[in-house]
């Protein structure tokens, strides 16, 4: 009998030397220590605060963490299905070390998500990111998000006061 707990490891042809597995509660702390470092930004303290425990208690199952060969975390991914809007998922955060970068692993953390959530009955994916953050912009360009907004600021379209004053996001949405 095995744990229904217990994280399903799997690998990927593409990363052979990498663990993909679901996300777990004592992860929280290990993902949220990499921002500041992974990320070089000054304010990677408030940015660590997107990142609450909660999505760890409660979207372990469509979220995955994955590890390289001495265990050392190599990038995650934190999304769900909207219960709001069962057809659509989100993609909240995702983090790959800046050494693995430019392998393919963002775009295979993507692409494991999309599956995985269209075989769970979803149409489309959303995400945010900050007007600032051009290479997440470019990014999802390029994994066939399309970009929405309702003002131009910092010359990309993102929707004023999104999260909030001051708070602005550029949306992407993408079908599956």
């Amino acid at each position: 009998m095995t744990d229904a707990s217990a994280p399903r490891l799997d690998t990927d042809p593409r990363h052979p030397s990498l663990t993909f597995r679901r996300a777990g509660v004592g992860d929280h702390a290990r993902v949220v220590s990499v921002i500041g470092p992974w990320w070089e930004r000054q304010d990677a303290d408030r940015l660590a605060l997107l990142l609450p425990r909660l999505f760890f208690q409660h979207f372990a199952d469509t979220s995955t963490v994955v590890d390289d060969e001495h265990g050392e975390l190599a990038g995650f991914l934190i999304g769900f299905r909207s219960a709001s809007r069962p057809e659509v998922a989100y993609i909240h955060f995702v983090g790959v070390r800046p050494d693995q970068r430019r392998t393919g692993l963002a775009r295979t953390l993507y692409e494991r998500f999309f599956e995985a959530m269209r075989a769970s009955g979803c149409q489309r994916v959303e995400a945010i990111t900050g007007p600032p953050n051009v290479r997440s912009q470019d990014f999802h360009r390029a994994m066939g998000f399309d970009a929405t907004g309702d003002t131009v600021i910092d010359g990309v379209r993102a929707w004023r006061d999104y999260d909030g004053p001051g708070e602005h996001r550029v949306a992407f949405t993408r079908p599956l």
